[in-house]
């Protein structure tokens, strides 16, 4: 797949992660947003559906997408393929533009249609960003909030290397594990620091809110990213079969 790589692919990269954070990021927002708050003064129920969509929308998609793309939506599964030998160096710099372009135009949509509410107001209610400190529902300072991105986006993308790695999985569960990755470190994260694992999703949100949120994404950018890197270098070690190291994704 990295010797013709397509414009093609590079569209349902954009696509795949403008629809997951229009979606999972929309949950979160309505769920957490003051104004908005539909799972009421419960956060445990504002979790549990932010956690679902997020791995419900990441499961559907890579089903739809997958084929075309491999449906990493998410700078950090990236660049987990390209340190594991899966990926090519200028098929993942496509892919992070397009993630990241997709991830600001999913964001602005999302951003027009809650825009269209009179209860709701961008300082206030913001847009499923993530942060620390006072942004932290634990208020978790900066290094706790580091720690845990690598962590979390370890086990996701060590997840998603070892069912997509040949041999290992159905193409058909693949997809079903994914989700459900993606689900778990939601379920925990999302406390700590609203959990990002995924770049391009922590930047769209954002780059429209900005101010504190704006100031904070780094950690959301380069956090994940180190985790991506330790779990491709941890699924070299333990990969189970010798060929999957320099298969394309």
């Amino acid at each position: 797949m990295d010797e013709d790589i397509t414009l093609k692919q590079f569209f349902t990269e954009a696509l795949g992660t403008g629809l997951l954070v229009f979606f999972a990021v929309g949950v979160a927002t309505l769920s957490f947003g003051p104004h908005f708050r539909f799972a009421g003064l419960s956060i445990s129920a504002g979790v549990v559906a932010t956690a679902l969509t997020f791995g419900l929308v990441l499961l559907v998609l890579a089903y739809a997408l997958g084929p075309i793309s491999g449906c990493n939506v998410n700078p950090a599964v990236t660049i987990g393929f390209l340190v594991s030998g899966r990926m090519k160096l200028r098929t993942a710099v496509g892919y992070w533009i397009a993630q990241f372009v997709g991830a600001i135009l999913g964001a602005l949509l999302l951003y027009g249609l809650f825009s269209a509410s009179p209860l709701y107001d961008k300082s206030v209610t913001g847009l499923g960003t993530n942060g620390w400190g006072a942004a932290s529902m634990i208020h978790i300072n900066a290094g706790g909030a580091f720690l845990a991105e690598v962590v979390l986006t370890f086990l996701f993308v060590f997840i998603v290397l070892s069912v997509t790695a040949k041999g290992t999985t159905s193409p058909y569960a693949a997809p079903v594990a994914i989700g459900l990755a993606l689900t778990v470190v939601h379920l925990i994260g999302i406390p700590i620091d609203g959990t990002s694992v995924n770049p391009a999703r922590s930047f769209g949100p954002a780059l429209i809110v900005g101010g504190e949120a704006l100031r904070q994404v780094w950690l959301f950018i380069v956090a994940p990213l180190v985790g991506g890197v330790i779990a491709a270098l941890a699924h070299r070690v333990v990969a189970l079969h010798d060929e999957e190291v320099g298969a394309t994704a």
